[in-house]
C-alpha cells in the first residue's frame, strides 16, 4: 500500500479496480435473471450491505473504497435486475429457464 502511496497509484488502482467490478457485475445480473429470474435481488441486497458495512470497518483507504463500490455495485444491481426482466420482456435479451413464463409453463 506504500508502494501505492509513494507513487501516487492508489487513484489508479481503485479506477481500475472500479471499471473491473462494475464490468464484473454486468453479466452477473443478466446470467442471473436468465436463471433464477428476478429472485435472487435479496443476494445483491445482503452483498450490497454487507460490502458497505465492510467499508464502514476497514481502516484501510484502498480496500474501503473497493468495498464501497463493490457494495454500490451490488444494491444498484438490484434495480438492474428488474430492468433486465423488463428487457427480456421485449424481445431485447433471451429468455431464460428462470424467467416467470418458463416457470409458468412446468
Amino acid at each position: 500500500m506504500n508502494f501505492l502511496i509513494e507513487h501516487n497509484l492508489a487513484g489508479i488502482v481503485i479506477g481500475a479496480a472500479t471499471f473491473l467490478i462494475i464490468g464484473l457485475f454486468h453479466p452477473l445480473v443478466i446470467k442471473g435473471e436468465f436463471y433464477f429470474g428476478v429472485r435472487i435481488w435479496w443476494i445483491f441486497l445482503v452483498m450490497g450491505i454487507a460490502a458497505v458495512a465492510g467499508s464502514l470497518l476497514v481502516d484501510n483507504i484502498l480496500w474501503s473504497t473497493l468495498l464501497a463500490v463493490w457494495g454500490a455495485s451490488s444494491l444498484w444491481s438490484i434495480g438492474e435486475m428488474f430492468e433486465q426482466r423488463k428487457r427480456v420482456e421485449k424481445g431485447w435479451f433471451p429468455e431464460g429457464p428462470g424467467s416467470r413464463r418458463a416457470r409458468r409453463k412446468k
